[in-house]
């Protein structure tokens, strides 16, 4: 290029970045005239890197949890967007999301395993988890929720509250974390903000606090009023290509809608209203300052109130939008911000005893194929960086961080260090699995329970080190299994290996080896999940696998209190090994999902047996809760008291345990055993032209309706069914109502099965064996 040419070309790049700039300029002051609020306008994407550990107070940790298909991953799109992190609006339809980067995700249109992110919005961190909404992966919101400080809560604004809505909303009230609702698809014709607020109160026991009112509905549906500033925000959307990033802010005047303003009047005097009976500071500041007039109360005041009962846990805020057509996403960043707790605001008893020393779980494993396992941490104090020693307090082990990752979905950003609050991502951590508590040092955790000691009220509970151990993640019980084999046996060692490997990622998924066969079998939580795994081999590792028949995972009970003596006389080489054991066995109730097997020890014996001894006892009584005496299903809702223990002096405790399975064998059969079976709760909606083929075909399959709704046009039946008669449900409902029906099943409970079905099931194994 010759030399003119090149001036030319400089003064047209100077020329196009003065442009760009005056432009940007002018946008900002027809902003101020017009009251026009422009989101983020960046000339290009922001990068990871350019993120710094801001202060803890402005850090927010959240889950997107949801029933399936309410736009859970869809509203994370937008918000990744607005905050100038994506270049271009995803699509679940098009499976070209951030989230859903899974091969399988993208196929399905459906979130499999949770996704986290990073990103800033107005000087706020915001690490947010984007989590399945199908109940074979309820595992992925229970680990998720365990690490966060708050939750947005997005519903369906046709359906309101959902079956597996009910789920992760007891999920996070098990974990105590502040919601916020966020009704979403205000743009279906179906939408009712009415019927989806009375839902949240009706089904979720909750407080709704309605900060938003929606302006128009279905297709009319333009924007939304936010109560504690009475102004409108518009979002005139004229075709698909508008990314909702320009939106109007107008306040409320005498040209608007009559009904409107009538309606934002009176929601806003009950906003403030409910707010006053639920924050005693609010309710002073108004009848002290604002007595002769509520509605003069400041925004602010309002909006601070809201925040208190928020993290109190009294109520949650409620907003609307519509994900998909790019209206109402910013506001809700707002909220996240303004409503949810920092984590310096939630408090863990565990933590304060490491006061600045490192203390952090690991909550979710990844296998990455060039860096190995990737291990997701919650950071609760102290500082992490790479290239340092950890210790694991669960495994006893210390392990060596080689690097240091800010998580978005697959694409990783190394970072130099992470404080307190944060959700990193760590390489290099080898032994670590979900729920392992890691710790800078030895010496650290040592500390850390020295000072749990001295503390009184902590002293009075306990008095061990897992005093300061994290408390892990509760893994649920599978309910499906089969056999799985691989292609030849040559192949048997990398399948083993790859099991391994999938066991670490999800816990959900149980492997064992039939001890009679030799076959290796899967358990999972669902037909979906099974075939997802079976997928996962196939494509990510390589090895054409094949399963079994599906089979229910059933347990097993006892029906009588029983008791029963044993005594073992063995010797092996010159040593004799002697142990008498008498112990009894009662059945307790069934009626919950996952009912425990206890293990209970007499005062005096409790007093006579070594730890070594005691240790041993339980190994003996857990090994026969896991085959159960009828068909070898694990046992659930047994008491064993151990009575009686003597042992010769040289018995192993190996002897001790082998002699307490064989006693607990005896009084098991004494006691007589009960099949039991897992019962789903399921919710169908369909319309009133299909549902009595619906309910033909669930009693066919020993269901129990225990209730019919309606819902705008459709019908929504609430029924019990056993697992074992929901196989190929799906195909069936299809087949049906011609595709125009939805379902969704959840563990509901265990139940004795009758005799007759229970024969059945013994013939029809015994035939399998």
């Amino acid at each position: 290029m010759s030399l003119r040419g090149l001036q030319t070309f400089i003064r047209m790049i100077r020329g196009r970045r003065l442009f760009a700039a005056g432009l940007q300029c002018c946008r900002c002051r027809l902003s101020c005239h017009v009251k026009r609020h422009y989101s983020l306008l960046p000339d290009d994407v922001k990068s990871l890197r350019a993120l710094v550990n801001p202060e803890i107070s402005r850090i927010r940790n959240i889950g997107i949890m949801a029933h399936i298909d309410a736009g859970k991953t869809t509203t994370t799109e937008r918000m990744l967007y607005y905050a100038g992190y994506t270049r271009a609006l995803g699509d679940v339809d098009d499976g070209d999301t951030v989230t859903d980067f899974m091969a399988q995700e993208r196929e399905r249109g459906i979130t499999i395993q949770s996704a986290a992110v990073t990103f800033d919005w107005k000087s706020h961190r915001i690490n947010l988890i984007d989590t399945p909404g199908h109940v074979d992966f309820t595992l992925e919101v229970e680990r998720a929720l365990r690490v966060l400080d708050g939750a947005v809560a997005v519903f369906d604004a046709s359906a309101g509250v959902e079956a597996q809505t009910l789920t992760v909303w007891r999920q996070a009230e098990k974990h105590h974390i502040p919601c916020v609702c966020f009704l979403n698809k205000m743009d279906k014709p179906a939408a009712n903000f009415s019927f989806c607020i009375e839902s949240i109160r009706q089904k979720l026991k909750a407080n709704p606090v309605l900060l938003q009112i929606p302006v128009g509905s279905g297709k009319n549906f333009t924007g939304v009023v936010d109560l504690l500033t009475s102004r409108k925000l518009m979002w005139k959307i004229k075709s698909m290509r508008d990314d909702g990033r320009v939106f109007e802010v107008k306040a409320l005047d005498r040209s608007d809608d009559p009904d409107l303003l009538q309606m934002v009047s009176d929601a806003r005097a009950a906003l403030i209203e409910q707010v006053a009976d639920l924050d005693d500071e609010f309710a002073e500041l108004l009848l002290t300052d604002f007595s002769d007039n509520f509605d003069a109360i400041p925004s602010n005041k309002l909006q601070e109130a809201v925040r208190r009962v928020t993290l109190a846990r009294k109520g949650v805020p409620v907003l609307c939008g519509s994900s998909l057509r790019n209206k109402g996403v910013q506001p809700l960043l707002d909220a996240i911000t303004a409503y949810l707790p920092a984590p310096n605001e939630r408090h863990h008893d565990v933590v304060r005893w490491y006061k600045d020393d490192l203390c952090a779980l690991a909550f979710k494993v990844l296998h990455d194929k060039q860096r190995g396992p990737l291990v997701f941490l919650r950071i609760y104090s102290g500082t992490l960086k790479p290239q340092t020693a950890l210790h694991n307090i669960n495994r006893n082990s210390t392990e060596r961080m080689s690097r240091l990752l800010v998580p978005f979905a697959d694409q990783h950003v190394e970072i130099s260090s992470m404080t307190a609050g944060n959700i990193a991502l760590t390489v290099g951590l080898k032994q670590t699995v979900t729920g392992d508590t890691i710790v800078s040092s030895k010496a650290s955790a040592a500390a850390a329970a020295r000072r749990a000691q001295n503390d009184s009220e902590v002293g009075k509970r306990s008095r061990e080190c897992a005093s300061v151990i994290l408390s892990g993640v509760e893994v649920p019980d599978p309910v499906f299994f089969c056999t799985i084999e691989p292609p030849s046996m040559s192949k048997q060692a990398d399948l083993e290996n790859v099991l391994n490997c999938l066991q670490r990622e999800d816990p959900s998924l149980k492997v064992r080896v039939d001890p009679d066969s030799g076959q290796t079998i899967l358990c999972g939580m669902g037909e979906l999940h099974i075939e997802i795994i079976h997928d996962r081999i196939r494509r990510e590792y390589g090895i054409e696998t094949h399963l079994g028949p599906l089979q229910v995972a059933y347990r097993e009970t006892i029906l009588h209190e029983a008791s029963a003596s044993d005594t073992l006389d063995r010797t092996v080489g010159e040593r004799r090994h002697v142990v008498t054991v008498e112990l009894a066995v009662r059945p307790v109730d069934i009626a919950s999902v996952g009912g425990s097997c206890e293990l209970a020890f007499t005062e005096e014996l409790e007093g006579q047996l070594s730890a070594e001894m005691k240790e041993a006892v339980e190994n003996g009584v857990h090994s026969s809760f896991l085959q159960g005496p009828l068909l070898g299903y694990p046992l659930q809702s047994v008491s064993t008291l151990m009575q009686c223990v003597t042992t010769e002096p040289g018995t192993s405790p190996a002897m001790v345990s082998a002699c307490v399975s064989r006693c607990m064998l005896k009084a098991l059969r004494l006691a007589g055993g009960q099949v039991l079976e897992p019962v789903m709760s399921l919710e169908v909606t369909v319309g009133d032209d299909h549902l009595s083929s619906v309910l033909g075909d669930l009693a066919q399959r020993r269901g129990t309706v225990r209730d019919i709704q309606s819902r705008h046009d459709n019908k929504v039946l609430l029924a019990t069914v056993p697992l074992a008669e929901m196989m190929g449900y799906s195909t069936v409902l299809r087949t049906l109502t011609s595709g125009n029906a939805t379902f969704s099943l959840e563990l509901d409970t265990y139940e004795a099965m009758n005799p007759q079905e229970q024969n059945t099931l013994l013939k029809r194994l015994s035939g399998l064996l």
